[in-house]
């Protein structure tokens, strides 16, 4: 079974359809999307609704991200004001439906339904990262869902004491980071004004083969 891993697509589903048809996977491929389906871009539902169509035909795991975090916390709990600056607006935008607001069931399901790592033998998956000082099984044994959701600091750190790679996306980079301990395949595909960036980005492993696609409108 081949492994492919997927960065933060954030409601690019255009550029979702143009990567899924460069990879053309097959029924022995499991597809890990490493979270951030939604926010930022135009079309959050396009995005669910191709996932959802995509996991009856693949293996599929769908990491959690911040943003689908930050999705919870407002279908949950009301909180809107950090989502809106973190771009929720985009996403409830999606979901208008002559101009009322129509989140389908299977999608807010889809988003609770999200995990926050997979562990294979040999790599770990996570949305934003790991500390880079704590072995994985002590990231584990602390369970901060902060860190799965929001951590930045292994980018600088040389030699982190993990067990294993660790695959993840969340910091936007011109190029995907290719260490021995650390895959990070976040190109920030809604950024597309942003002079380097604008892909999105997947990785077959364990070969380490990367694969981009520039954004489409």
């Amino acid at each position: 079974m081949g492994l492919i891993a997927i960065g933060d697509i954030h409601g690019c589903a255009h550029t979702l359809d143009l990567l899924l048809e460069r990879l053309a996977p097959t029924s022995d491929d499991h597809l890990v999307f490493i979270g951030d389906y939604v926010d930022r871009g135009p079309d959050a539902r396009g995005v669910i609704d191709r996932l959802l169509a995509l996991r009856e035909t693949h293996s599929c795991t769908f990491l959690r991200g911040n943003h689908e975090a930050l999705m919870l916390d407002y279908l949950e709990h009301g909180a809107y004001d950090l989502w809106r600056v973190n771009g929720g607006d985009a996403t409830l935008e999606s979901y208008l439906d002559r101009g009322r607001l129509h989140i389908p069931d299977e999608h807010e399901a889809f988003v609770r339904d999200t995990e926050l790592y997979l562990e294979t033998p040999s790599f770990f998956f996570v949305h934003a990262g790991l500390k880079p000082e704590l072995s994985i099984a002590e990231n584990l044994a602390r369970h901060d869902e902060t860190v799965f959701l929001w951590e930045r600091g292994h980018l600088k750190a040389q030699q982190p004491a993990w067990e294993k790679p660790v695959v993840c996306g969340h910091t936007p980079l011109p190029e995907p980071l290719d260490r021995p301990l650390l895959i990070c395949i976040d190109t920030g595909c809604v950024y597309h004004t942003h002079p380097r960036l604008g892909r999105l980005t997947a990785v077959r492993l364990p070969e380490r083969a990367f694969v981009s696609v520039p954004y489409v409108g």
